[in-house]
C-alpha cells in the first residue's frame, strides 16, 4: 500500500517525519488513521438523537467550562458566523446560556445549561452502549487488544 497524497491544506503537506522507519510506518499511519476516522463518524452519527455531531462538540468543550463564540470557533476550527449560528441552535434549544463576560461587557460567554449538562450525559451514555453492543460481539482477547491499543493511542496523541 502506498502512502497517499497530502491534503493541500495540511500545514504539513509533503513533510515526512524525520523518524519514520519505513513503509511499514508509513503503511501503519494510513491505516491507523483511516480506522479512526471511521470510528468517530460512525459513533457521531449512528448513536447521535438529541444533537447534531458539530452540536455535540460544542457542548463537551463547554463542560471544561464558559467560552467565548470565538475562542470556541477557533477550537472548533470553524468560522466565528458558523459557530454563532451553532450557538444560536444550542440556545433556542435550551441547552445553553449567554452571559456577558464580567471582565468584557462587549464579549458573550457560552455556558451550559443544566438541560446541556443532561443531554451531553445522555449522548455519551448513547455513544458509548453503541460502542459496547459492537465489542460484545469480539472474544475477550480481541477487547484486551483494544484495551491495550487505546493506551498506545492517548500516548500517540499526548505527543
Amino acid at each position: 500500500m502506498t502512502r497517499p497524497s497530502p491534503s493541500p491544506v495540511d500545514p504539513t503537506a509533503g513533510q515526512t517525519p524525520p523518524d519514520w522507519a519505513g513503509p511499514n510506518v508509513a503503511e501503519l499511519a494510513h491505516d491507523l488513521r483511516l480506522a479512526c476516522m471511521r470510528v468517530s463518524r460512525r459513533v457521531r452519527f449512528e448513536s447521535a438523537q438529541d444533537t447534531a455531531p458539530h452540536q455535540f462538540s460544542v457542548l463537551a468543550r463547554l463542560e471544561a467550562g464558559p467560552a467565548a463564540v470565538g475562542d470556541l470557533a477557533e477550537v472548533e476550527r470553524v468560522r466565528a458566523p458558523s459557530m454563532s449560528r451553532t450557538v444560536a441552535g444550542l440556545q433556542e434549544a435550551g441547552l445553553v446560556c449567554r452571559d456577558v463576560d464580567p471582565a468584557d461587557g462587549r464579549v458573550a460567554l457560552i455556558s451550559l445549561s443544566e438541560q446541556g449538562k443532561q443531554t451531553l450525559a445522555r449522548e455519551r451514555a448513547r455513544r458509548d452502549a453503541w460502542m459496547a453492543h459492537r465489542l460484545e460481539g469480539l472474544a475477550a482477547e480481541d477487547r484486551e487488544t483494544l484495551r491495550e491499543a487505546t493506551v498506545l493511542l492517548d500516548q500517540v496523541l499526548s505527543q
